[in-house]
């Protein structure tokens, strides 16, 4: 008479651990070779959830978890994104317009997931805006609290007083309150024209183009040139890139996460 055997399991993965080895989920993520990730996780180089794992056997998810490899943020999420736009002059700092004007938008409708711009740029104003579809790092780039660091060049009348470095530095009162600029260079001057670089933190509407004015050098144009340690390089008005890890990394680190 033939053994009866009790019917097999309804999923061989049910009895298998959940998520994916963290050294594989490393290489994905362009951090290093399945190999060299091993070494980093024993020498204790890689946190997960705020816990620094050893075991090589550590199985995470993508999707959930917070990873960090010496301190700074790793994505590994797949389907978050962080790109760079080099704003031209002329463009709307909007996903759509009602009007049917130019916008940032525009520049973006091929792109899959739900993205959005980090702040404003006028229109009027060029260079650098970062797009993502990470609403926490989002919320707290833009927060003044965390006081990220931008930068500009502006392009002005000149001469430019001996001063006017330490004025900024100072501060200057605007109709909404001081401002005051944590660095100031001055890059070019030429023929009644001259281009200053301002690094400030602040964030309020148009407050590079007014802190200008009030002392006396009016903006004939503006570019943004960087945020935190994200630079602009040779990208050309309209043109759009990936933030490589090490930026990624850069603007976790700059507002804790």
């Amino acid at each position: 008479m033939s053994e009866h055997r009790a019917p097999a399991s309804s999923s061989a993965a049910d009895s298998q651990p959940e998520g994916i080895r963290l050294q594989k989920v490393l290489s994905r993520a362009g951090v290093a070779s399945r190999r060299a990730a091993e070494g980093m996780i024993t020498q204790g180089r890689i946190e997960v959830d705020g816990e620094v794992v050893t075991e090589l056997g550590r199985r995470v998810d993508p999707q959930t978890s917070v990873i960090h490899v010496d301190g700074s943020r790793v994505v590994v999420n797949e389907d978050v994104q962080h790109l760079l736009l080099n704003k031209p002059q002329g463009i709307l700092c909007s996903m759509s317009d009602d009007k049917g004007r130019p916008c940032i938008g525009d520049y973006l409708r091929e792109r899959d997931g739900k993205l959005f711009h980090v702040g404003r740029l006028d229109v009027d104003t060029e260079g650098l805006l970062l797009i993502t579809n990470d609403g926490e790092l989002a919320h707290r780039l833009m927060h003044p609290s965390y006081q990220v660091l931008k930068t500009y060049l502006a392009e002005v009348p000149g001469p430019i007083a001996k001063d006017l470095g330490k004025q900024l530095r100072s501060g200057v009162q605007l109709e909404d309150g001081p401002v005051k600029v944590d660095k100031f260079r001055l890059v070019d001057v030429n023929e009644g024209r001259a281009l200053v670089e301002v690094v400030l933190h602040e964030g309020r509407k148009h407050v590079v183009r007014r802190m200008l004015e009030q002392v006396g050098h009016p903006v004939r144009r503006l570019v943004r040139t960087a945020i935190d340690e994200v630079k602009l390089t040779s990208e050309r008005p309209g043109a759009i890139r990936k933030l490589d890890r090490k930026e990624v990394g850069a603007l976790y680190r700059a507002v804790g996460m």
